[in-house]
Formats: C-alpha cells, sequence, structure tokens
C-alpha cells in the first residue's frame, strides 16, 4: 500500500533531495547546537536575535506574561479573541497609517488567505515568478485566473498586463518585497507605477523586510515611503519580531472581505493570547531601538553582494550543495542546502541568512571555504 511513497523517497534520497528534521539540542542567539558542536547560524530568520533571548522573555513574562493564557482554544470569529488581539490590530494600523489590520495565524495562512480570496472568477493575479510558495498555493485555491511573470521584469509585466487586464474584473499584482531565496528587492516603484496604470491592486509580502527595513522597521515600502500607495502589505511577527503570527494591513474594504471570506482565517484555532501579547510588547519596547543595529546588518550584506540580510550561494546541483554544506558544519558554520522546488531547478544554493548579532569576521573563513571548495 505504500510502496509508492517508498518508491518516491528513494527517488528523492538517489538525487540528494530528501529532507528530515534536524534534531537541535539548544539555540542560543546566533549559535545553534547540534550532534555536539556548537555552530554560527546562518539559516535562522532571526534577523534581530529576539526569538532565542533569554534576557527579552525574562523582561516580557515579568512585565506582562502572567495576565495572558496559553490558548485561545477557538476562532476569532467565535470565542477566540480578547482585547489584546485587537490592540496588536490598531496598533499596526496606526504604524502604517492604514485603515484596518486583520491578524493571521503564520506568513503561510496570510498568503494562502488574502490570494485565494482577493481573486474571485473573473479575476486575475500578476505574480513575480519566485514569489514565495504560499503565495502560488494560494493563487492555485482562488477560483480565478494567475500568471507569472519574468522575476523583477518589469517590462514583461506591463505587456502582459496589457494582452490580459482588459478580458477580467479585478487584476492583483502581487509580490515579495525582499525575495527571501534570493535577497534581492522588488522594484516596488515601477509595480507602483503599473498599478496605477492599469487600475489593479497591489500585494507586497514584507515577511523578510518587516522588522528590518525601514526607520520604523516597517519593511522596503516604509523606506521608500509609499505604503500610501499600497493596497496590502503582509508581514510576519515570526522572523525578525521573533514571535509568531502575521498580519494584512491596507484598505478597510479588502480588510473586512478578508475577515469575511478567508478560510485561513476564518477556520483557524487564534494563537494564544501570550503570543499576541508578547508580539505587541516586542514592537513597542523591542523594535523601536534596533535601527543602528540594522542598518549594520544591511550594511555587511551590502558587502557580500546582496540588497539585504539575505545572501545567496548558488551552487547548482544538489549534491555540490549538500557536499558544501557537511564542508561548512566541519568548521562551525550551520547551513542548509536549499534545492528544488523551494529554488528552480539547477539551481540549488545556500541562503546565508544574516542576524544583527553576526559580525563581518564570523563570515571572512567561510567565504573562503566556499570560494575554494567551489572553484577547486
Amino acid at each position: 500500500m505504500y510502496n509508492v511513497y517508498k518508491q518516491q523517497l528513494e527517488k528523492l534520497k538517489n538525487h540528494a533531495h530528501f529532507r528530515d528534521i534536524k534534531d537541535f539540542s539548544d539555540k542560543d542567539e546566533k549559535y545553534i547546537y547540534f550532534n555536539g558542536k556548537k555552530l554560527l547560524n546562518l539559516s535562522s530568520n532571526n534577523y534581530l536575535g529576539l526569538a532565542d533571548n533569554k534576557r527579552i522573555t525574562e523582561k516580557f513574562l515579568s512585565a506582562e506574561g502572567g495576565r495572558y493564557s496559553f490558548g485561545s482554544a477557538s476562532a476569532r470569529l467565535l470565542t477566540g479573541t480578547l482585547p489584546v488581539y485587537k490592540a496588536l490590530e490598531n496598533l499596526i494600523s496606526e504604524l502604517y497609517h492604514t485603515d484596518g489590520t486583520i491578524l493571521f495565524n503564520s506568513g503561510y495562512h496570510a498568503n494562502v488567505g488574502v490570494n485565494s480570496t482577493l481573486a474571485g472568477k473573473d479575476d486575475v493575479i500578476f505574480s513575480d515568478k519566485l514569489n514565495h510558495a504560499s503565495i502560488i498555493d494560494g493563487m492555485q485555491l482562488a477560483k480565478g485566473k494567475f500568471f507569472r511573470y519574468p522575476h523583477n521584469d518589469m517590462d514583461a509585466l506591463e505587456k502582459l498586463i496589457i494582452r490580459e487586464r482588459k478580458n477580467f474584473n479585478n487584476a492583483i499584482i502581487v509580490s515579495e518585497s525582499v525575495f527571501s531565496m534570493d535577497g534581492d528587492v522588488a522594484d516596488i516603484v515601477r509595480l507602483i507605477e503599473l498599478k496605477n496604470k492599469y487600475d489593479c491592486i497591489l500585494v507586497f509580502d514584507e515577511a523578510h523586510a518587516f522588522g528590518v527595513f525601514g526607520r520604523q522597521g516597517l519593511g522596503v515600502c516604509e523606506k521608500l515611503d509609499v505604503i500610501k500607495d499600497v493596497d496590502l502589505i503582509i508581514g510576519t511577527f515570526g522572523k525578525a519580531i521573533g514571535s509568531m503570527g502575521a498580519f494584512a494591513t491596507g484598505n478597510k474594504i479588502l480588510i473586512d472581505y478578508l475577515i469575511n471570506k478567508a478560510r485561513s482565517f476564518i477556520f483557524s484555532t487564534a494563537l494564544p493570547p501570550v503570543n499576541i501579547a508578547f508580539t505587541k510588547w516586542i514592537i513597542e519596547n523591542e523594535l523601536p531601538y534596533t535601527f543602528a543595529k540594522r542598518q549594520k546588518m544591511l550594511e555587511l550584506g551590502r558587502k557580500f553582494n546582496s540588497q539585504s540580510h539575505i545572501i545567496p550561494v548558488i551552487i547548482g546541483e544538489n549534491d555540490k550543495t549538500v557536499e558544501m554544506c557537511d564542508i561548512l558544519y566541519q568548521n562551525g558554520y550551520f547551513t542548509l542546502p536549499i534545492r528544488p522546488p523551494t529554488v528552480p531547478q539547477g539551481t540549488s544554493r545556500i541562503r546565508i541568512s544574516l542576524t544583527t548579532e553576526i559580525e563581518e569576521n564570523d563570515l571572512k573563513n567561510l567565504m573562503e571555504l566556499i570560494k575554494c571548495n567551489i572553484t577547486g
């Protein structure tokens, strides 16, 4: 009965494509402990070092933790909500100067919910080719049609819109702001121009930019001062903020529509109140004091030819990428091989994620190891 699955697993193993869950013994800010070794963690989304910070956890629990329960036991449209949820939504709306905000349980829930809900049977989505899997899954669940344009190719996108826009009621353009596997940044200004020119709804996923870019840490749209020109901004709390959950903020009509129609919101038990309170506390008490550290981290990324704090090292073949990760492991670095379908075929890579604790000296030996083993 299970032979077909076993055969597929064997095929993955034969092509250096098999994944497993690592048994880490501990995590401590920029270090991770695995198989008895202390390793510099270069595979984390804990960009500000908040998720594993014992001092931060103790401060929150001392100030707020005793007030909130560890379970919600219901979806928010039933009994799974309390004032702290609305307080966090109001805080996000105030920071972005938007009409409304809705919380989701994760960035995956948010992207699936937004993209599956906004595109009805007479609508269309134009999506960057390298958008996250959660965006793709949402489009596949939508009743509307979708097209994927070549990565960051605005001319190709405009030609596609000219050809297809007239055939649909609403058109939605969706893009990541910082692309999670390449570390480059979308042409946000041009996307806004196309949105206005062709009467489209514009959605940005700022998952890897929220908490990193902008004076207040609100993302690339804040940095470029274009928040008001975007219909919906999606951000996550499970990366730079070091918590859990996500949000969509923007036009009130769209927010109300998501509350009433987004299945990933309606049918999910709400995150625990203590988690919501922790997120709010981090945004109010920690994020405002991280600007200098964030700028230093982004500058380090630029030194390694990235537009962000994510540095892709493209190797190509699956087996060579796995071998490179093993070499780095033996030298004190924890990295993971990123392989298809996460990235396009033939572009397997190591994705180096910087955090504010990582110094330039931490990476010098790393880059030499990579250069020697790629060329040698």
